[in-house]
């Protein structure tokens, strides 16, 4: 299977390189010292499931320079999602698929708008990895699960053809009937652990232990499950009910990566985020307060750290 991935950071590169040890031809496209690295002495992945060198990995910054391939795994950071989608045409054949595995649930609207809806399929990724330094990749943990499919509920060739491959690489994946639900599904959790975690700073642990804390985390997630049904996505009533007893189980250590990049000073994802449950909210007339504050009170980083 010819893939690209198009980001080739944490989550795009982690996946990529199980992919490509399993035998598929893949080409990465990254940017920068990562990009550098990767030119240089390829790619690394450290992981508790086994580490990975590719020494020699097919690795560009211009999709201009690939031929089509049969899946486009869409990894980029949500603040690019346009940008990066305007240059994928070269990549892209009649039966060619694109999968994001960005957070967020507005980003498969631009790649329909910009590729075309027959190209794009839904898709979930559940993994903590960041990139340790150029040309390595760290995977903290053992989750390594994949959840995608076709916005029609169809068991496609082209998808068939990535859960096999996906299997062969010894990924834990899965093809979905209604990844529009599992796109929301995990959105919602999303919203309330990066709006939170954010805000305060904290992770998981004492957020959840405070009363009041816990009830921010808790109307976070119930405003997104009360707009993603307002759009029609079949949620469950209880499901931010649901959540809020997953969130319990987490190590109480565990933050998001929306604090690690308020921390680090890098551009926020805020704007899809909480942001996104603002905005379709007001669509559906959805009062969405408690998102809201978060998006006000991270607006000032929402572009980065300021200079001068």
């Amino acid at each position: 299977m010819k893939i690209a991935v198009m980001g080739s950071g944490g989550v795009g590169g982690y996946f990529g390189a199980r992919l490509a040890q399993s035998g598929c031809e893949v080409s990465f496209i990254a940017r920068g010292a990562h990009l550098a690295a990767m030119k240089e002495h390829g790619l690394k992945i450290e992981s508790r499931l086994g580490d990975i060198h590719l020494p020699s990995v097919r690795v560009t910054d211009d999709p201009r320079t690939l031929d089509p391939v049969d899946l486009v795994l869409f990894s980029v950071k949500l603040w690019d999602t346009e940008a990066a989608a305007r240059s994928l045409a070269p990549l892209v054949g009649p039966d060619t698929g694109i999968v994001s595995f960005q957070n967020g649930v507005q980003k498969d609207d631009i790649l329909k708008r910009l590729c075309g809806e027959k190209a794009v399929m839904g898709g979930v990724g559940y993994i903590a990895t960041a990139i340790a330094r150029p040309g390595v990749i760290r995977h903290t943990g053992t989750m390594q699960r994949l959840l995608f499919g076709e916005y029609d509920g169809r068991r496609s060739a082209r998808a068939e053809a990535f859960l096999a491959a996906c299997r062969r690489a010894g990924i834990d994946a899965e093809l979905s009937a209604d990844i529009r639900r599992e796109v929301w599904e995990k959105f919602v959790f999303l919203v309330g652990l990066s709006g939170t975690t954010a805000t305060m700073r904290l992770p998981i642990g004492p957020i959840r232990e405070n009363p009041r804390t816990r009830a921010f985390l808790f109307d976070l997630m119930q405003e997104a499950v009360a707009v993603g049904r307002a759009h029609g996505v079949a949620l469950a009533e209880d499901y931010a009910e649901k959540r809020l007893a997953f969130c319990d189980g987490l190590p109480p250590d565990m933050t998001s990566s929306l604090h690690h990049d308020l921390e680090r000073g890098n551009p926020l994802e805020v704007e899809w985020l909480s942001g996104g449950v603002v905005h379709l909210g007001q669509q559906v007339g959805v009062p969405t307060p408690a998102n809201r504050a978060v998006w006000d009170i991270l607006a000032l980083h929402a572009a980065g750290r300021m200079r001068g």
